[in-house]
């Protein structure tokens, strides 16, 4: 193993420790990784002794890098080249029922072996010059990374309930890793689900954005479906879940679909919100279901209530309630429309208002709505993707022609008032609202002359007549 510990870093740890006769380890992911051949930039060492004085002799001896100190925690971090190592001293935990703090003592490497959560992370390599590389892995760990097997060091019943945060990092690293998790490991967390609540909703949402983010999304809410912990922390996408028969006629599991979608996008995007748009773009569909005799089953309006459930469901699971969310509004309330413009006749009108709509979003929606379609049958998928492409198309030409991706009308409310003599009234907004259609529609250019035209026309329809000057911009 000694050829993975190359980087200049452990030579300064190595000759440290040996000359104050010290054990001090590599542990952790970082190892782990080199198992499965990725790479890693973060170091955890561990010491038998203290942590933070064997950072602060590092920095020391590595030219002075900024050492943070955790005295609390008992760690100490610093970043060195291209690495960021995190030192701590070897120690034992134990836990009370109500919190996920551990109570520390100094321990063992075993004890600090012991503690860890998961035996793909529990491997150590030596950083003594006498055994300088040495694999130290007590729990069987190499055996699991060889199985592809997720499993703890310890009784999992006693690790889920100490920290139940490690319930959703099992679930993240056999999704990251598509690894298995063993019966006795899912079996205890279906037992401890409950604990779950006791974690912040914070370190919930990090470890669910990795699944997110992953390569296959859906392994991991299937898991988190399967043992329970899906309906705590995200219930409305638990209720996406089932299928409902009348008269002979079933809808679509909209749980399964919305996954399929999700990872039909991940390798056209890597944006987490988009995504996030993806799992909740049919999440309005358990509020909006109905039955209607001769049609079947409906979803009417599915994609306006998605739409209002966004910031609730952002708010409660400790999202961002910013820019991010709108953007998921968005794309939740535009979903449906390039599907509908794929499946009719595409005008330049209905392509010009879902430009105007989307903006300099359009792209990222129309990559959800090639994700949306799902159907088994290759030749309807084939015969909308083709659409799409003239969707696309069209897309283009319009907005060279037109220039109505985030445009504003060329006039404004102001010069409305102005040319009028008009107070504050619903009679400005009215006249600003029929130069927009008129522009997406197609009836006048997007252009300052044919807009100031169309204006008095609509004034005097109104029964206004104009007053003031006209305006050259």
């Amino acid at each position: 193993m000694k050829e993975h510990l190359k980087h200049p870093i452990f030579s300064i740890i190595s000759e440290i420790v040996t000359k104050e006769n010290l054990e001090s380890y590599v542990i952790g992911g970082f190892v782990r990784d080199i198992f499965l051949n990725r790479g890693s930039k973060d170091i955890d060492v561990v010491v038998i002794g203290s942590g933070i004085d064997l950072a602060q002799k590092v920095a020391a001896k590595a030219g002075n890098p900024k050492v943070s100190i955790f005295k609390n925690f008992g760690t100490a971090m610093l970043k060195f080249k291209d690495l960021e190592i995190e030192f701590v001293g070897a120690r034992k935990e134990s836990y009370n029922r109500d919190s996920r703090k551990p109570i520390v003592e100094n321990g063992s490497l075993e004890d600090d072996q012991k503690r860890r959560d998961f035996t793909i992370n529990a491997l150590a390599l030596s950083l003594h010059k006498d055994n300088f590389g040495e694999l130290l892995d007590p729990f069987g760990g190499i055996d699991d990374l060889n199985s592809k097997i997720i499993k703890t060091p310890m009784d999992p019943m006693i690790t889920f309930s100490d920290d139940p945060l490690r319930m959703m990092r099992a679930i993240r690293f056999a999704t990251q890793l598509n690894f298995k998790i063993s019966d006795v490991t899912f079996n205890a967390i279906k037992e401890n689900k409950e604990r779950i609540h006791i974690i912040s909703k914070e370190r919930i949402i990090e470890e669910l954005n990795k699944i997110v983010m992953s390569a296959k999304p859906s392994i991991g809410f299937k898991l988190l479906e399967e043992c329970g912990l899906l309906k705590i922390i995200f219930p409305e996408f638990q209720r996406l879940k089932g299928r409902e028969t009348r008269n002979g006629i079933s809808h679509k599991d909209n749980f399964y679909h919305t996954l399929e979608v999700l990872d039909q996008l991940v390798p056209y995007s890597d944006n987490l919100w988009l995504r996030w748009s993806a799992l909740l773009h049919d999440i309005a569909k358990p509020n909006t279901k109905k039955f209607v005799k001769g049609i079947g089953w409906t979803f009417h309006a599915h994609n306006f209530v998605g739409e209002k459930m966004v910031p609730r469901i952002f708010k409660n699971m400790k999202l961002p309630l910013n820019e991010k969310m709108k953007f998921v509004q968005k794309m939740v309330l535009l979903h449906m429309r390039p599907i509908v413009l794929a499946q009719e006749e595409v005008t330049d009108s209905a392509v010009r208002r879902l430009l105007f709509d989307a903006g300099d979003d359009i792209d990222e929606l129309m990559k959800l709505c090639e994700a949306d379609i799902t159907s088994k049958n290759e030749e309807k998928v084939k015969r909308f993707l083709d659409n799409f492409q003239l969707v696309r198309k069209k897309l283009k030409e319009v907005e060279e022609k037109d220039a109505v991706r985030n445009f504003q009308p060329p006039i404004d409310g102001q010069e409305i008032i102005d040319t009028f003599n008009l107070s504050p009234c619903k009679t400005i907004g009215d006249i600003k609202v029929a130069i927009k259609d008129a522009i997406l529609d197609g009836i006048i250019p997007n252009e300052r002359e044919a807009a100031y035209d169309y204006m008095i026309k609509k004034g005097k329809e109104l029964g206004l007549e104009p007053v003031g000057k006209k305006k050259n911009n």
